[in-house]
């Protein structure tokens, strides 16, 4: 019986997660979010930073929502920059099952590297990580430098909080749909 109600919490929790009416934000909404999580990311990473001013475009989500009880899920809505200025507004989402109790929020930037890459994910429906291409996870090494291999990658993503660049998580599995604003 406990283990039912926690999953209907857990589904209820997700489904208020993912409401798209829930974060539906203006484009002047997503567009200022866009250049805080942008100050941020230059403060935490200058390698980073650097590789962006080569990428062809630049996929900012300032904040996006994990969250769950046995059930989880994640959200975010952002901006595609191309030529530094928005392209198109994109919404963020996965779900998964399994231990996990809390939640957290987080910034997400992908630099697709090439026109290539670029061109493939404007193309997309619905571009899923790990399928439709595949995220290069950036970590700092010595000095904040990215590792070498890393910085060659068509598709480059960095994940970070207000403390700075996050470890040990992923892209894999989360869907991104272009959304009207």
């Amino acid at each position: 019986m406990e283990t039912m109600r926690m999953g209907r919490m857990g589904v209820w929790l997700l489904a208020l997660l993912l409401s798209s009416s829930t974060w539906a934000g203006s484009r002047e909404e997503i567009d200022a979010e866009v250049r805080q999580a942008l100050k941020e990311f230059r403060q935490h990473t200058s390698a980073g930073h650097e590789l962006s001013q080569k990428a062809a475009g630049m996929l900012v989500f300032p904040s996006v929502v994990k969250a769950g009880i046995g059930v989880g899920g994640e959200y975010g809505e952002g901006a595609l920059l191309v030529g530094g200025k928005p392209a198109a507004y994109y919404n963020i989402a996965s779900a998964s099952i399994g231990f996990q109790l809390g939640a957290q929020a987080r910034s997400m930037i992908v630099l697709f590297m090439t026109e290539n890459a670029l061109a493939k994910f404007r193309k997309s429906e619905g571009w899923k990580a790990g399928v439709d291409g595949s995220v290069a996870l950036a970590t700092l090494g010595a000095g904040g430098s990215i590792d070498t291999e890393t910085a060659k990658k068509p598709i480059i993503g960095f994940i970070f909080s207000n403390k700075g660049l996050m470890y040990n998580l992923t892209f894999e599995g989360s869907k991104i749909t272009k959304i009207e604003r």
